[in-house]
């Protein structure tokens, strides 16, 4: 069980980097660059984009980001993702994916065959493989190739908040060499939120989300961006599909099972999470298991605050701002698009809104 709940509190913390579900963003297209597209209308652009089977294709794509965060390094788990240099996907629309991400001068990548996935890091030179079995890659969104693409997540996005936003369709844009519409998601003036807007960059051939910009309030530029910066739809190589380790890396094998503590372990985290509001105010309380706001920090090569090896109460008083209330009290921490706290009993509350809001979440009982 330990190894489930170890650096759980910098996982909370982490929550900030991507509240409400919106850590995926994107890039701005140029002002001055925008096609000529048959006018669309924007419920008609918002389902064919839920409705959208890109197919095969191979893309590149970058991460920028102006979250209004400390430099936090690999404080964080999932921080780092945010600091990408670039990532190169490939699918063949059907379940089969790789996906390259290049870090400075080190790269991970995770190769998807439909029945094993493959995931090598050239930092530590090691490779973890593990093998699905049939009855696991029936269950729904095994084996989705869905996983490779961070802005295959915005698909899911514009169905959370569809009905809670208004939308309209801003004009064109050309994004990575190919045209699309600019579809564009305002928060109705019910909703309490850090957020903006939400512009999804939509091919207009193949409906795919090419881009995706979130833009907080009192900002004019995104606070965080992704992008496809070049992308071909055509089919891929079957050999890309393969990997085979490079001589001398280190291999662990693993298999892919639900077994009945799976399964547990499952309807715990359902019973331990609760979902609070809905639309762009929706906070998501819970509880961090004791033993990890206890855990004692591993010291390594004498640094401290790194990822797992952090120490969790120091992640606390660094990175939050003390804080209490009816609720109790706690540390909270705020980003651009979103906030959470974690209060001094273990409990949690994240999302793309003010404090307040997870602060009366947290009194609901």
């Amino acid at each position: 069980m330990k190894p489930k709940t170890k650096g759980i509190t910098a996982a909370v913390l982490g929550t900030a980097l991507g509240a409400g579900g919106l850590a995926f963003v994107a890039m701005p297209a140029s002002a001055d660059d925008k096609p000529a597209l048959p006018p669309v209308s924007a419920e008609d652009l918002v389902q064919s984009v839920v409705k959208a089977k890109p197919g095969a294709f191979d893309g590149t794509l970058k991460v920028s980001n102006d979250l209004g965060l400390p430099a936090i390094g690999n404080a964080v788990p999932g921080a780092s993702a945010l600091n990408m240099d670039s990532a190169h996907i490939f699918t063949d629309g059907a379940g089969k994916s790789r996906l390259a991400v290049t870090q400075g001068a080190s790269q991970e990548t995770v190769v998807h065959d439909g029945t094993t996935v493959w995931d090598y890091s050239s930092r530590t030179n090691t490779a973890t493989k593990v093998t699905i079995p049939a009855d696991v890659a029936q269950r729904k969104g095994a084996g989705s190739d869905r996983t490779t693409d961070p802005l295959a997540a915005s698909t899911e996005l514009l169905a959370k908040v569809r009905e809670s936003s208004t939308v309209s369709v801003d004009g064109t844009a050309t994004v990575a060499d190919r045209p699309a519409y600019e579809l564009v998601l305002t928060p109705k003036p019910t909703e309490r939120t850090l957020l903006r807007e939400i512009r999804v960059a939509v091919d207009s051939q193949t409906r795919m989300p090419l881009r995706v910009s979130v833009l907080s309030n009192g900002t004019a530029t995104p606070a965080l961006e992704v992008a496809f910066t070049e992308i071909e739809f055509t089919q891929q190589p079957a050999d890309l599909f393969t990997f085979t380790p490079p001589k001398g890396a280190k291999v662990e094998e693993k298999t892919a099972k639900v077994d009945q503590q799976t399964k547990d372990l499952a309807e715990q985290a359902k019973q331990d999470v609760k979902v609070v509001g809905d639309g762009w105010d929706t906070v998501v309380t819970g509880k961090v298991p004791a033993e990890a706001l206890n855990a004692a920090p591993k010291q390594q090569s004498g640094r401290e605050g790194r990822g797992a090896n952090a120490d969790p109460k120091a992640l606390l008083e660094r990175f939050g701002k003390k804080v209490s209330g009816a609720w109790g009290s706690g540390y909270v921490f705020t980003t651009k698009v979103g906030s959470a706290v974690l209060t001094d009993d273990g409990r949690f509350a994240a999302g793309a809104v003010p404090e307040q809001v997870l602060f009366e979440a947290l009194g609901q009982k």
